[in-house]
């Protein structure tokens, strides 16, 4: 398979867009198969032709994928279909990191339980 992602996706409906950032957009879609809602990480167009970018999108895939800790999402493909390339992981509903972080100090419980996970 090499760094190659698969060229067969699982069927998935958008529902929301969650966000966006320096390596693309990410959705909330539905995962017709499995009937689950999965966060869906799309490559932008232009990124998916630069090769180091492409490099670091699957070595992120594949790094996740190859974890299993309750406070890391699990990684269900990487696939591609024509120039669009994507991400599926685990959807976990709540807060977004930057909102918990600008939402105030943390109670030592949830300091504690961050020294834990690192």
């Amino acid at each position: 398979m090499g760094n190659n992602p698969r060229h067969d996706p699982v069927p998935l409906s958008h529902i929301s867009k969650l966000g966006a950032g320096g390596m693309g957009e990410v959705y909330l879609a539905e995962d017709a198969k499995l009937d689950r809602k999965v966060a869906l990480r799309i490559l932008p167009e232009g990124l998916a032709t630069e090769g180091e970018r492409m490099g670091r999108f699957v070595q992120e895939a594949k790094a996740a994928s190859a974890l299993n800790h309750p406070n890391i999402i699990m990684i269900y493909e990487i696939s591609e279909t024509g120039n669009r390339h994507c991400i599926a992981a685990e959807y976990v509903d709540g807060q977004t990191l930057h909102s918990r972080l600008n939402g105030g100090p943390m109670s030592l419980t949830a300091g504690r339980y961050a020294e834990s996970v690192g």
